[in-house]
């Protein structure tokens, strides 16, 4: 029986036909883009038309708004950086409390190492951004405003466009960390005024550590890495010529697939929830139900640890991820779950389910036989679910006593 792959938000299989397009600059086609003879310059035509196609995935108006970077974190680094130093009259950055990681360690080591103020921003219970408190901390002083497109644990997706203009009000740059969008959603960045738009190969089928930074015409950019004129300047080294094809070809066929992403795999995650609510029952369904990504379902057990499930799955051939992070030995309840306050009985048993183009409806239907046993056998052995069911029990049976 073949593996299920359910864990997309955190790596995708690179497709076949991106794997095809990046093989000849392994060997035939192997010269530097920087160089003047034939062999760069066929080498810098590919380069040219890997920026084409994602300019047409993002909506850009202009092929040269697209910077080649090494990943997502390094485009949200080079972001927020360049925002600081270009704005150095302003020292104050805005951000929401359940971005990831390589937004949120970057805002802890500015606030601490070099004084910048940082406001993070909460969410409600569904993880939508609380934009009363965005409107409050945006000012003169904001040099960024940095929100997540969609989110990573919950599929949660934030109004751009709106958090946008209002940074724009302000005099303030916006970007956004779209790392889990790109792909997944329409995005026309013509009609919306982000200033820059971090991405990730990985994450749309294409290899790692090959990644890009949308910069908008006219935003002020100092470049994170400096070195030779790679990238008009904005990035310096010899580019990634392999991850920059490959990232051009994923770019090429995400746009192709885009409806497959908004249709079947939305029906296919849908049927997964619905499945899992009425076999398994006592669980809930985490974040905006009625804007989030087509593909991510977060699932929190009640009583239960998300953990041994996910173990579980994985001994059975199925691969899912917990909203969570190892923190001295132990595992902890993730930073986005806390921040939507995800009640005590559910906050532990949460399970992250992510699919992608390349799942089937034979993935969902092995889930959902092999799930529902999982974790029944982990809540007879489970003190809190125990002691649970023992509550509603007594609960039940208080009413007959009353009247005996």
């Amino acid at each position: 029986m073949r593996p299920v792959y359910l864990d997309n938000n955190a790596t995708t299989r690179a497709d076949p036909a991106v794997v095809a397009a990046m093989l000849p600059f392994f060997s035939d086609q192997f010269g530097n883009a920087s160089s003047s003879h034939a062999f760069g310059s066929e080498v810098a035509g590919a380069l040219r038309a890997a920026r084409k196609s994602l300019q047409a995935l993002l909506g850009a108006a202009f092929d040269h708004e697209i910077v080649f970077t090494s990943g997502g974190t390094e485009s949200d680094n080079a972001a927020i950086l360049s925002a600081l130093e270009t704005q150095s009259e302003r020292d104050e950055i805005v951000t929401a409390a359940v971005e990831h990681p390589a937004i949120l360690s970057l805002v802890e080591y500015l606030r601490d190492r070099r004084g910048i103020k940082v406001h993070l921003i909460g969410v409600d219970a569904a993880g939508c951004l609380d934009l009363d408190a965005y409107k409050r901390a945006i000012g003169p002083r904001t040099a960024i405003a940095s929100v997540m497109w969609a989110n990573n644990e919950t599929g949660t997706l934030f109004p751009i466009a709106e958090l946008a203009q209002l940074a724009h009000e302000c005099g303030a740059l916006f970007h956004t960390d779209a790392v889990q969008a790109v792909g997944k959603l329409p995005i026309d960045l013509k009609a919306i005024s982000v200033d820059m738009l971090s991405l990730s190969g990985h994450k749309l089928h294409g290899p790692k550590g090959i990644g890009a930074l949308y910069v908008r015409k006219g935003t002020p950019f100092a470049p994170l890495v400096r070195g030779g004129p790679q990238e008009r300047r904005r990035r310096g080294g010899t580019e990634n010529v392999t991850g920059i094809v490959g990232l051009g070809k994923a770019a090429e066929l995400a746009a192709v697939h885009l409806a497959d992403e908004q249709t079947r795999v939305r029906a296919l995650r849908d049927h997964l929830e619905q499945g899992i609510i009425e076999t398994i029952g006592h669980c809930a369904v985490l974040g905006d139900l009625d804007h989030r990504l087509p593909n991510t379902s977060n699932i929190a057990f009640q009583h239960l640890e998300g953990e041994p499930i996910v173990m579980r799955l994985n001994q059975a051939g199925i691969a899912a991820s917990l909203g969570s992070a190892c923190a001295s030995g132990s595992i902890e309840p993730s930073h986005v779950l806390r921040a939507m306050n995800v009640p005590p009985d559910l906050l532990r048993g949460a399970v992250r389910f992510s699919l992608s183009r390349d799942n089937t409806i034979d993935d969902v239907e092995r889930v959902l036989q092999v799930l529902p046993e999982i974790v029944g056998r982990l809540r007879e052995t489970s003190p809190s679910w125990l002691q649970h069911r023992s509550s509603q029990s007594a609960e039940t049976l208080r009413p007959t006593e009353l009247t005996q």
